[in-house]
């Protein structure tokens, strides 16, 4: 799709007159502002005229980034055609003519000023005075009303006032009470929309955009940025989860440890892999890498179960982990295989809505390739290391728990507490 919509920008772009913003039908759309484009930045700031100054200083930096920035536009419609009617206080004041007097005037003739009641037998009817609707009217024919000033007489509204025609905003949007400005922009192929919004950051720091501007992103960017906040989060659920259970299932601190330690491996080459093909680490990828996490962690859990299994029959923690790794080659290599073939399809990003599950099976994929190249010899090394500190640990404990030796007078040797309220002594040699 992305080729397409590609090759079509090419060819409108040549077309005088016209302005194409195209992006892929969504069957779900984020956000409740309306936007030409896939992905929305908002502007504002407490004066009106200043958010539209930087925004569109800021909507021009980003349309001369074509490398990050496609089909480019906002709501803001500054080239609308606009009359004001400037009154020069000073005259007014000088013909006795206050504000009350204007505003009555300028409401009789354009407003729906009721100047009177008409009852008949049945209704009533409401007197409204008005200008002739049969005269063409212009901003300029609001200069010939006539205003009555202190003194009685009858000038023209022109003779202290005039009218300014200048360019003027079509539609006022506001977002929170606040003026806001929606920028909306769309993806190049290859760019993720993590990148852009550093790139935006960068571009505000450019331009100078000051403090009293803010800018907040809106509909699937905001979406995006909230789950960035929450991902950490969840993935350190689920690994605490996961710890608790096993540490209950083996009855260690330790050997959990050893089974979670493939797990960085793999959430490294889910996130190279994400990188790679151009893709977000979206809340689909993060599914992905949930998945992945219980998927790696039970080739810890083949090799630790049979290890352990084996040190109760007697073995060492070296002997013990070299044969589990025998006995357990083939069934991991089985579960991975099988993993792979069913995540490498969706990987691949084939069949209908097919680019919603791709960021899915390529963490899946890239994190099973990464944790099986290094959970096979990382795992034995560290369970080794862990099973030593645990014995240490438990040496170290017991020999704290023996009885202490006391020295008694008489030339014996203290005696050995055995529970009793009084010591008993044993005679030196």
């Amino acid at each position: 799709i992305e080729k397409v919509l590609a090759d079509l920008r090419r060819q409108l772009a040549g077309v005088a007159g016209i302005e194409t913003y195209m992006q892929p039908v969504q069957n779900l759309r984020l956000g409740s502002r309306s936007s030409a484009s896939a992905y929305q930045l908002v502007v504002q700031g407490l004066d009106t005229k200043q958010t539209d100054v930087w925004a569109q200083k800021l909507n021009d930096a980003m349309a001369a980034d074509h490398t990050m920035f496609t089909d480019v536009t906002s709501d803001l419609q500054n080239n609308a055609l606009q009359a004001s009617l400037v009154i020069d206080r000073d005259k007014a004041a000088q013909l006795g003519i206050d504000t009350d007097t204007l505003r009555s005037a300028l409401y009789g003739g354009f407003g729906t000023d009721q100047v009177s009641t008409i009852f008949g037998s049945a209704d009533s009817y409401e007197v409204i005075t008005e200008l002739d609707p049969k005269i063409e009217w212009s901003p300029e024919h609001m200069l010939a009303i006539q205003m009555r000033t202190s003194s009685g007489t009858l000038v023209p509204l022109g003779a202290f006032a005039r009218v300014d025609r200048t360019a003027g905003a079509l539609t006022i949007n506001q977002l929170g009470q606040l003026p806001a400005v929606t920028i909306s922009y769309n993806l190049p192929q290859g760019v993720s929309l993590g990148d852009t919004v550093t790139r935006i950051d960068q571009l505000k720091e450019q331009i100078g955009m000051p403090t009293a501007i803010s800018t907040s992103f809106a509909g699937t960017a905001k979406t995006f940025q909230d789950s960035l906040a929450n991902q950490g989060l969840l993935i350190g659920g689920a690994i605490l989860t996961i710890y608790i259970v096993l540490g209950m299932l083996y009855e260690s601190f330790i050997h959990p440890l050893t089974i979670l330690t493939g797990l960085p491996s793999a959430v490294l080459g889910a996130v190279v892999a994400l990188r790679f093909a151009g893709m977000d680490l979206s809340v689909i990828a993060v599914i992905g890498i949930l998945m992945l996490i219980g998927i790696v962690k039970k080739n810890g859990i083949m090799m630790v179960d049979v290890a352990l299994e084996l040190r109760r029959q007697g073995m060492s923690a070296k002997e013990s982990i070299h044969k589990a790794c025998l006995m357990r080659f083939r069934p991991i290599m089985m579960t991975t295989l099988a993993a792979l073939m069913g995540t490498f399809p969706i990987a691949l990003g084939t069949g209908a809505s097919a680019e919603l599950r791709q960021p899915l099976g390529i963490a899946v994929v890239g994190g099973l390739l990464a944790s099986q190249a290094l959970t096979l010899f990382v795992t034995p090394v560290i369970y080794v290391y862990f099973e030593n500190f645990s014995g240490w640990l438990l040496s170290f404990s017991s020999r704290r728990n023996q009885p202490a030796l006391h020295v008694v007078e008489g030339g014996e040797q203290g005696s050995l507490f055995d529970g009793e309220s009084e010591p008993k002594k044993v005679a030196a040699e």
